[in-house]
């Protein structure tokens, strides 16, 4: 069976942008059906206004479509990339997942393997606990976690977290070594779900 993958991203400067659009590449290469979606903004658009990189993001990703509760129904696998604010998820990632407990209800979430990436300007920002929360809503969905691990050279290139690709935001492209992080953890979750989905 084809794995239908659903990337799920929320960026406010682009670096989650990035890591999706990174992903999908590995993805699709491994043979997978994949959505890069935004989730829908929170923010007041004059909130976002005020800030020019905020605004330049806002109009880079004015092509990708926003994710509804029908991608989720629809993907077979889950790869979430969501920014850390104090310690866990982006509010605006919160938002988009508190609309789906109808699909939960009916167990539409359940056995698809789910994987999560983050980013944080600093690199002890909250990253891992991010990652971690993320993984306790799959495992109340009762999705199927499809974490890195230890399973390839590349994550201890990039700084070594077993959780899921974590990326210190500083404003510049993803590092060669951040991309082959991504890449390994979007095959591996490809992989996993195939045999999940069989």
């Amino acid at each position: 069976m084809t794995v239908r993958l659903a990337i799920i991203y929320y960026s406010t400067y682009g670096t989650n942008h990035q890591m999706a659009n990174t992903a999908a590449e590995a993805a699709r290469a491994a043979g997978a059906e994949v959505r890069v979606l935004k989730v829908p903004e929170t923010a007041p658009q004059a909130a976002i206004d005020s800030q020019d990189a905020w605004k330049a993001q806002q109009e880079r990703s004015a092509d990708v479509p926003e994710a509804t509760p029908a991608d989720m129904e629809w993907a077979n696998a889950y790869l979430f990339s969501a920014p850390t604010r104090f310690g866990g998820a982006a509010s605006q990632v919160r938002a988009f997942i508190d609309t789906l407990g109808g699909l939960w209800g009916e167990g539409k979430l359940a056995n698809k393997g789910f994987s999560a990436m983050t980013s944080a300007q600093n690199p002890n920002g909250g990253q891992e606990t991010t990652l971690q929360t993320l993984y306790v809503t799959a495992q109340h969905w009762g999705s199927i976690i499809v974490a890195p691990g230890y399973t390839d050279k590349a994550i201890f290139a990039s700084g070594g977290n077993p959780y899921g690709a974590s990326v210190t935001a500083n404003g510049q492209p993803l590092s060669e070594e951040d991309k082959a992080t991504i890449r390994h953890q979007a095959k591996r979750l490809v992989e996993i779900s195939a045999k999940l989905a069989q």
